[in-house]
């Protein structure tokens, strides 16, 4: 017995059992995983601090990727690709997809390797890449350029899963939706503030005649400026997070250390807890085998297809030309009107949606969302008949509510997700969602372009004429994302039933 008590002892000093938001959890001594599992025991509160890499971090990867739809109109004319203006949106589509196409074949692989080496230096060489491929994307002069840069860009910016995965280790359950709304919130404002200063920045010469001339490097490189400042947030970013602390458990339990563990705390384990707790460990199964998982990623998917479509038609659409159904809108009012919009999320997401989900869930909120979606974009086309200012008024508030209604559906198909999957498997699974998402949004802008291109060539058709046609279209998807919410397709995780 006095044998078994020593080899006992260095066993209970170097694991520490411990309770986190009442799930049971092992702390190493040296490993990141376990240290950030004892400051969640120890501090029940809200991690300001973590939480504020979650969101500068998220706006990074956000902020490139939608910041050229108010100028890629201009760009694709200025680069002599379109023969036609009318064919401007079809180019300026594949320039939008390139990026997408890009993650969608690396974002696996990057969600893989986030399990294996951690989430930080994932995180951290995604950052590295916004630096250098944004910039150069600014400084293209041909329309390949452009497209390899946005692509390359893509490939390697494996973010937003690893990130996903980070929110929801660094706070207990009950701060689970707080977390991934914040994902969401930079997400959104990023994808709002980023075409904001597109659309102010862009064309320096032009719009701050004052300031730049058009002799100078700006006025050589119009579209570089807005590139410039996102990378230069970006290398912030990236030296901030040589502080972030990393969430992964870098070490491994051996079978006999298991058992050893088993036998030690046999007298302190209530039976029923403990065949749940082994079960839990056996029933790991393949990602494409969890139908919770793989149905939320799946209507992920299509909804982010409808707001990369949403997001270039409305650019698109504002610019162009009242005879083809537009607003002739400049890029700086565009601007203007994006970046009420991102203000209007921040508020929403930190201060209304926790609440709204607490009452309706994650599930009732996205279909709710989806329901008002679809009569606010069947307006959108009989905004060209608005005079001033009645115009600005009616387009910032419908801005506003429809991109806060994305945002909830996006929220609530993060919090499904992520309770699908165990630790170990939830870089894999944010990695097989972002994929997923990002082939869907890859195929959104080359489609929107085409279709909204051939939509201002029929003004005269019989059925939905014009602009009206690509709007009908967003909705005929939205309704197909609403679907899908229902049952028997949708398949909510047992982690998300019971908190």
């Amino acid at each position: 017995m006095e044998d078994e008590g020593q080899s006992a002892a260095p066993l209970l000093d170097e694991i520490e059992k411990h309770t986190a938001g009442g799930r049971r959890t092992y702390a190493v001594e040296g490993c990141p995983g376990c240290a950030v599992d004892r400051r969640k025991a120890a501090n029940p509160g809200i991690p300001y601090g973590s939480f504020i890499y979650v969101w500068i971090v998220t706006l990074c990867t956000a902020l490139p990727i939608s910041s050229l739809f108010p100028f890629l109109y201009f760009m694709i004319r200025d680069l002599n690709v379109a023969k036609r203006t009318e064919d401007i949106g079809f180019y300026a589509g594949f320039v939008g997809a390139s990026f997408m196409f890009g993650r969608c074949l690396t974002s696996t692989a990057w969600g893989i390797a986030a399990d294996r080496i951690g989430r930080k230096p994932v995180v951290m060489f995604g950052i590295f890449s916004v630096v250098v491929f944004n910039t150069l994307f600014g400084l293209s002069v041909s329309y390949w350029m452009a497209i390899a840069t946005r692509f390359l860009l893509g490939a390697l910016n494996g973010l937003l899963g690893p990130i996903k995965a980070y929110a929801i280790e660094v706070c207990r359950p009950e701060h689970e939706a707080l977390a991934l709304s914040l994902v969401s919130t930079a997400w959104g404002i990023g994808l709002i503030i980023g075409p904001a200063l597109g659309g102010y920045l862009a064309l320096p010469a032009e719009n701050f005649p004052n300031i730049f001339s058009p002799e100078s490097f700006f006025g050589r490189f119009p579209y570089f400026l807005p590139c410039l400042c996102t990378s230069v947030f970006a290398s912030a970013v990236l030296i901030s997070c040589i502080w972030m602390p990393e969430t992964l458990h870098k070490h491994k339990v051996s079978e006999n250390e298991n058992q050893n563990i088993e036998a030690l705390e046999a007298h302190l384990i209530d039976p029923k807890e403990k065949v749940e707790e082994s079960g839990s460990l056996d029933t790991k199964k393949s990602l494409f085998k969890n139908w919770p998982l793989m149905s939320s990623i799946i209507v992920y998917c299509i909804f982010s297809f409808h707001d990369m479509a949403y997001t270039e038609v409305f650019s698109l659409w504002a610019e162009s030309d009242k005879k083809y159904g537009g607003l002739s809108l400049s890029s700086e009012d565009v601007g203007q009107v994006l970046a009420v919009t991102g203000a209007s999320l921040l508020v929403y997401q930190l201060f209304l949606y926790p609440r709204i989900n607490k009452i309706l869930g994650p599930i009732n909120s996205s279909r709710i969302a989806a329901i008002l979606c679809i009569p606010i974009l069947f307006a959108y086309p009989y905004m060209t008949y608005l005079p001033e200012p009645g115009l600005s008024i009616i387009l910032n508030i419908a801005s506003v509510i429809k991109n806060n209604l994305s945002v909830t559906i996006i929220t609530g198909t993060f919090i499904l997700q992520n309770n699908a999957v165990p630790q170990d498997q939830r870089g894999a699974a944010n990695g097989l969602s972002m994929t997923g998402m990002s082939f869907f949004k890859a195929v959104a802008p080359a489609g929107a372009g085409i279709v909204f291109s051939w939509a201002q060539k029929r003004q005269h058709g019989f059925f939905f004429p014009g602009d009206q046609m690509v709007f009908f279209l967003l909705n005929v998807i939205e309704l197909l994302g609403l679907i899908l919410t229902f049952k028997p397709f949708l398949a909510v995780p047992e982690q998300c039933n019971r908190n």
